[in-house]
């Protein structure tokens, strides 16, 4: 079986799982074993983990610039070719580095964010809840 045959059958398995699941009833006992859960503590963890990871980044991940930056100006102007190759590689190390940088900044401040939104949530939704139970006293 090719690599296209199978991934195709099992996005259709799974298409068709969803599909299921959005349409049937939740089992007994409250929703069913897909309901998604997400703990403030959680986004916090993965948040400081791509905060740390960025911090160290930024670091460790510029020790080679100024070396390979020297070593094709050095190469440049002894009339050597590699140098204009070094300098490209030192271009592109420096893309990269920016756009990981900035892909671990993004996935720290979004969790951040989430976080965040989620306490605010909870909060609005605690708020409604007891204006529903204020209402259900004065039912009784």
């Amino acid at each position: 079986m090719t690599f296209e045959k199978e991934w195709a059958e099992l996005r259709t398995a799974a298409a068709e799982r969803g599909a299921t699941q959005l349409n049937s009833a939740p089992a007994a006992g409250g929703g069913g074993g897909s309901d998604l859960v997400v703990n403030r503590d959680d986004l916090g963890a993965i948040g400081n983990d791509a905060y740390e990871l960025r911090t160290k980044l930024s670091k460790d991940g510029d020790h080679a610039r100024p070396a390979t930056f020297e070593a094709a100006i050095a190469l440049t102007n002894g009339n050597f070719a590699s140098g204009s190759a070094v300098l490209k590689v030192h271009d592109f190390w420096q893309t990269h580095l920016k756009t990981l940088l900035d892909s671990c900044a993004h996935i720290s401040n979004h969790l951040d964010y989430t976080k965040a939104q989620h306490a605010k949530d909870d909060v609005k939704i605690g708020g409604d809840l007891t204006s529903v139970s204020v209402l259900s006293e004065y039912m009784k």
